[in-house]
């Protein structure tokens, strides 16, 4: 049998390492199957391990012999749509490239399953889903242990297949190949069932060991069938020996830094790719995207860690939160909090990239970091804005930021507090000025949580507000606003950019409520008389009426609560229930 070797072929490189060459692309050969042939991605050399691929790394879709096989299990990472994710493959046991057990994937896909992909799609297919990253291995069928690599099923053309076959042997189409056979011995009879290659002969148990062709039917040419045998048997061991002996040489442990704890330690209580449902980043790869976590990349150092702004590798921008924890508890509990903000999907969350841990305690992670940086970067105008924020801005972005934080507050269980809200390192803008919430406490003790926390984001939220007023964050502005509000010169203390005295009266009415609101945060916000819910509804009221009855805006501020009981709750008249306002004039 002639293979047509402009479609692929085999070579060794240094007599150690096979790899398998499709057109220009080569891949390394990790193992053999009677249907297949098992391949690492492009560019995975033995001492490379990375956990996952970009969505375009592994070209490959099929041709007239070689097919992605739907033996394959897919991991995603960073999907935007997790419809097509499915949960009965996330029993599997699936290694690390270290050799290790991978733990429970955030996303997983069957590729046995055809309603997302298809025989003849290609990984980069998954982008529809807005996935970013895909890693994968062959899960035999009748088993749920798998071996990292990506399965490509062989076969021959059918319309080259003539003679192909032995007599003994029937002819079968091939899985994902179109238009693709293969030879298969009859049942009672092994072999390759290519009539240019072992053929088929039968196989007993004689005198307690395996027998084979004529010493099953007593031949008087049994040494001439041994050595056809031996030889047909022996071969294919010496290649399998060969290759479990180059996997040897591939299970090498990760190199110092990429993830030095035992994530064994944590798997009984909370997995660590489970609660990192994304990427798992190396702590070189934020190293090099923070240029080594320097103070010019520092966005912010508060209580909830540090974070810095960094770009990866592939050009995209990130944010660094670095935390860093006492002990294993310490750590188990920043874990199951990074669990519960990435099962949440919001429009006004930063989106949770994924998670590194370094040597030690020390645990970061990383959120998206939006094209128009931080608000107080547009606030003090940092980065050289060419336009500070209009007072529209200014006010939506104010609505989002309470709609978020209510949202998490009282929609989700257990509850999320942030505990530590500034406009620094922590409230992200999009391209359309759209809040990206991030850095949330991870490592918080039972005393700071419920009412006390509820204290600090409600306060936080009005030392926010006068910022977005005033343009300031001086120290002593607090008690600066509340006496110019309560002697009735607010004017004194607005953001000069925002021309306060050339403002339609109803622009300057607006920003006197969103002043009073800001007081009432930090004068009440610790006896409960107002809440993050109460503060979300007036700002959502004033927000949508500066959208003139039905821009894209005001849609969007609806839209954060789709589906919410707090819709109702904001959506109700700021009039129909009773929120306590400070006195004197305003």
């Amino acid at each position: 049998m002639c293979l047509c070797f402009q479609c692929f072929h085999l070579s060794c490189l240094n007599s150690t390492t096979l790899y398998l060459h499709i057109g220009i692309q080569s891949y390394r050969v990790l193992d053999f199957f009677p249907d297949g042939i098992l391949v690492d991605f492009p560019g995975n050399g033995s001492s490379t391990c990375r956990q996952y691929n970009g969505l375009n790394s592994f070209n490959f879709a099929g041709n007239d012999y070689l097919g992605i096989s739907d033996d394959n299990v897919i991991g995603l990472y960073d999907c935007e749509d997790s419809s097509l994710c499915k949960a009965d493959c996330e029993t599997n046991e699936l290694p690390d490239c270290d050799g290790n057990r991978a733990g429970a994937l955030a996303c997983c896909y069957p590729l046995s399953d055809h309603s997302n992909w298809h025989s003849g799609d290609g990984f980069s297919s998954f982008a529809k889903f807005g996935c970013r990253g895909v890693s994968s291995w062959v899960v035999p069928r009748g088993t749920n242990s798998g071996k990292r690599g990506v399965k490509l099923e062989w076969a021959i053309p059918r319309n080259k297949s003539q003679g192909l076959c032995a007599s003994n042997a029937v002819m079968v189409s091939a899985t994902t190949v179109e238009a693709g056979v293969r030879c298969s011995c009859q049942a009672g009879l092994v072999g390759d069932g290519f009539a240019n290659g072992l053929g088929c002969f039968k196989s007993c148990i004689k005198e307690g060991q395996e027998a084979y062709g004529g010493e099953c039917d007593n031949s008087p040419k049994r040494t001439q069938w041994k050595l056809v045998i031996v030889a047909g048997v022996l071969a294919p061991v010496f290649i399998l020996a060969s290759l479990s002996l180059f996997l040897c040489i591939l299970k090498r442990p990760v190199k110092s830094g990429a993830f030095d704890i035992d994530q064994s330690h944590y798997h009984s209580t909370i997995s660590f790719r489970k609660a990192c449902r994304t990427r798992l980043f190396s702590y070189r790869e934020l190293d090099e995207a923070t240029r080594g976590f320097d103070d010019g990349q520092k966005l912010v150092d508060g209580t909830n860690g540090t974070i810095h702004a960094g770009v990866l590798g592939d050009g995209s921008h990130i944010a660094v939160q670095k935390v860093q924890c006492e002990n294993e508890r310490d750590l188990i509990h920043v874990l199951s909090r990074i669990e519960l903000l990435s099962a949440v999907l919001h429009r006004n969350l930063a989106r949770l990239l994924g998670c590194c841990i370094e040597s030690g305690y020390t645990l970061m992670v990383g959120y998206e970091y939006p094209a128009n940086g931080t608000l107080e970067e547009h606030l003090h105008n940092n980065s050289g804005h060419e336009f500070g924020l209009d007072w529209y801005k200014r006010l939506s972005i104010a609505a989002e930021t309470a709609s978020i934080l209510a949202y998490l507050q009282c929609e989700i269980s257990p509850p999320i507090f942030h505990y530590g809200l500034k406009s620094s390192g922590y409230i992200f803008l999009d391209v359309d000025f759209s809040v990206k919430v991030a850095g949330f406490a991870l490592l918080c003790s039972s005393s700071t949580t419920g009412p006390h926390v509820q204290k600090n984001d409600v306060y936080d939220f009005g030392l926010l507000l006068l910022e977005i007023i005033s343009g300031s964050k001086h120290s002593d502005m607090p008690s600066l606003a509340l006496q110019r509000i309560k002697s009735g010169k607010l004017e004194e203390i607005v953001d000069p950019s925002l021309y306060y005295h050339e403002q339609p009266i109803f622009r300057r009415e607006q920003i006197e409520i969103v002043a009073d609101i800001a007081t009432r945060c930090l004068l009440f916000g610790g006896d409960g008389k107002i809440g993050m819910v109460d503060v979300a509804k007036e700002l959502f009221h004033l927000a949508k009426e500066s959208t003139d009855g039905g821009s894209k805006k005001g849609s969007a501020l609806e839209e954060t609560f789709s589906n919410s009981s707090l819709l109702q709750m904001i959506s109700m008249s700021p009039d129909s229930v009773h929120v306590p306002r400070i006195a004197g004039p305003v």
